[in-house]
């Protein structure tokens, strides 16, 4: 059949949906890239929060009115959704034709082919062989190192919806990356719900110093990010990776989600504000030029004024190079969801401003202190009427940072890569033009 997918929510899903097309186009389905044509649709979902919960439901009753009108023949409903709501999408969304649960998603051809929902335990790891394609058009690629969470931290359903941790073996992902290198992705893009334990469970030791510098051996990868490591988890040998592996960025995403000690302790994260602010510093020492990003959550049940000013005076001084504020969202079945006081959203999203009103002055000063910087760059599209290539360089991860705009009358295949130096900042984007 000719399908359509629609790939919501996270870089980790993703991956996942790659995979399916993957699974699909082997067992001999073909994609279109106009709904109108297609006669069923893989809507693979994701409900980590509020928002995201809110645009998949929107998104699965858009496409229910495209079958009522005749237009589609079945609808698939797959990823985190699926899993955690599959009762109350049978009972209010009848024109669901199939559920596929988040560690079933390898079995989506044969789900199609008998018309019958695919769910497994949510601790199964699916075991893929299909050769993954990529269909964002884009030099950089998700590689999916593990899945699932072992940290069960209070605010977070992820342990519910995707099972304990446990990591891809390294040979699967070698295998993986090769395949993508050959396929012209330039860079690969470390991603798990936290990547720092990567083989804990399989090889009795942290592993991706190992991981990284194997997949750091493929000739046709020339960068390597990784993103999602808690504070906890950040070894000497990781560091060292970074700061010796010519291909391994100099960006490391820290998800610390506050800085004040009786929120963190709520929250059951690992780390004090002391350990991270002494991590920081190390991270900055060890390894000249690295950019820091991090998330944080305003509003966590129980946030007073004084622990939200507590995590703005530390957002002034971490001075993190990039930084993604959430207004806490409220998830059933979740230590958090029962806590009291909640503090009410209207707060809550006062409170995010505020953080990100300090973050973005931060990032604009940084910016500007780029200028007259040389930089490579990866090119990854062109603006002919701007005369402009669109670029990125190491500091930005794709979707979340800025970017480089270089002047050009020439346009460069995507994944080239090119020296420039900056001349201009704006907001959280740079100006460059191409160096000789």
């Amino acid at each position: 059949m000719k399908l359509y997918l629609v790939s919501l929510g996270c870089d980790k899903n993703l991956a996942d949906s790659e995979h399916m097309m993957a699974i699909l186009l082997d067992a001999g389905h073909t994609f279109t890239q106009n709904e109108e044509e297609a006669e069923g649709v893989i809507i693979n979902t994701c409900c980590f929060i509020g928002d995201a919960k809110e645009e998949s439901i929107n998104t699965i009753l858009e496409y229910a009115e495209m079958k009522q009108a005749g237009n589609l023949r079945f609808i698939a409903v797959t990823g985190c959704l699926a899993e955690r709501y599959r009762d109350e999408i049978r009972a209010e969304i009848p024109e669901v034709d199939i559920l596929v649960g988040t560690t079933a998603f390898a079995d989506i051809a044969e789900a199609i082919r008998k018309n019958e929902d695919r769910f497994r335990s949510i601790d199964y790891l699916p075991k893929l062989t299909a050769k993954r394609r990529c269909f964002t058009g884009t030099p950089y690629a998700y590689l999916k190192i593990a899945e699932g969470c072992d940290k069960h931290c209070t605010y977070c359903a992820i342990p519910a919806m995707r099972g304990r941790f446990r990591s891809v073996p390294k040979d699967e992902l070698i295998r993986e990356a090769g395949e993508l290198a050959e396929a012209g992705i330039r860079e690969l893009i470390l991603v798990a719900q936290e990547t720092g334990e990567y083989g804990l469970d399989l090889y009795g030791k942290k592993a991706l110093p190992d991981l990284l510098k194997e997949l750091a051996a493929i000739p046709k990868i020339r960068w390597i990010r990784v993103l999602y490591m808690y504070p906890e988890e950040i070894t000497d040998e990781i560091i060292d990776v970074i700061a010796n592996e010519p291909k391994v960025v100099k960006y490391l995403d820290l998800p610390i989600q506050h800085a004040s000690d009786t929120v963190l302790r709520r929250m059951a994260r690992k780390t004090t504000r002391k350990e991270i602010t002494s991590l920081i510093k190390k991270l900055r020492k060890r390894i000249p030029g690295i950019v820091l990003r991090t998330s944080l959550i305003a509003g966590f049940p129980g946030e007073t004024d004084a622990e939200h000013e507590e995590l703005c005076d530390f957002v002034r001084e971490a001075r993190f190079d990039r930084l993604g504020v959430f207004a806490y969202s409220r998830e059933e079945n979740t230590p958090a969801y029962k806590m009291r006081p909640q503090v009410p959203v209207r707060i809550r999203k006062k409170r995010r401003n505020a953080i990100m009103r300090i973050a973005a002055q931060v990032e604009f000063e940084k910016a500007r202190e780029c200028i007259g910087r040389g930089l490579e760059v990866m090119v990854e599209g062109y603006l002919p009427e701007d005369e402009c290539l669109v670029c990125r360089s190491y500091m930005d991860a794709p979707g979340v940072d800025g970017y480089v705009f270089v002047h050009s009358e020439e346009a460069f295949d995507s994944g080239t890569f090119l020296p420039v130096k900056v001349i201009g900042a704006k907001g959280y984007d740079l100006m460059a033009e191409i160096v000789e």
